[in-house]
């Protein structure tokens, strides 16, 4: 990893929030990118897809979900770790998390051919710890993407806008009716919780670390459709 990455990140993040986020965060990178062994860190504001004219007007840019916060949601997750989703699955930080956590099938969504390009990247590294681990990974819209009808629990790190969640949350719910069980989504900085909660999402865990460092997660039974 070079040393001129964390030195930029932690610009980044000090002077769109402020310095001491910026030094918790930037303190979790070194130590999540040594432990976990990937290449993860850093942001995309994605204007290389305007070039592609792909449409970005709803997403938001590429940040990775802080190192403690994934840990703390996946140890409080309450169903068998099955499958895992990621929607907007950047370099893949989550997916490689989730497969130290006993996942056995692992899914990441990604927008970006670039981003995707380095979660393959990460994962190759990370399937050579868990060789077990089926590994899939879809470079598409998440708009448009279903999510598998094994799926158990779904990762989101604010991905993008409204307008897709609510797209989102009727596709988990297809996915849903497909084959009936209960689902448990990890949602971290979730600006748009309303929207599960009012399809009658339950939340079973929540924690606040400080300002832009929020954690809920949300479970919802088929039976609730």
């Amino acid at each position: 990893m070079k040393w001129w990455q964390y030195i930029a990140y932690f610009w980044y993040i000090a002077i769109n929030w402020n310095i001491k986020i910026a030094w918790y965060i930037v303190k979790n990178e070194w130590n999540g990118e040594k432990k976990y062994g990937i290449n993860t860190i850093g942001y995309d504001e994605l204007h290389h897809l305007t070039l592609m004219e792909v449409n970005i007007e709803h997403a938001s840019i590429y940040m990775p979900a802080d190192y403690s916060l994934l840990e703390i949601a996946l140890n409080h997750l309450q169903l068998p770790h099955t499958h895992f989703v990621d929607i907007g699955c950047g370099k893949g930080r989550a997916m490689c998390v989730a497969a130290h956590f006993g996942f056995t099938e692992i899914t990441g969504i990604e927008l970006s051919p670039k981003l995707y390009s380095d979660a393959q990247e990460n994962i190759v590294i990370t399937k050579k710890l868990y060789p077990n681990v089926k590994f899939h990974l879809i470079n598409n819209d998440a708009f448009y993407t279903p999510i598998p009808i094994n799926t158990n629990c779904i990762c989101l790190y604010n991905p993008f806008d409204e307008i897709i969640m609510q797209q989102v949350i009727l596709n988990i719910n297809k996915s849903l009716q497909k084959k009936p069980r209960t689902i448990e989504v990890i949602y971290i900085t979730p600006l748009h919780k309303h929207l599960f909660l009012e399809e009658g999402y339950t939340e079973t865990f929540h924690k606040l670390i400080q300002q832009y460092m929020e954690i809920s997660i949300l479970q919802k039974s088929s039976k609730h459709l």
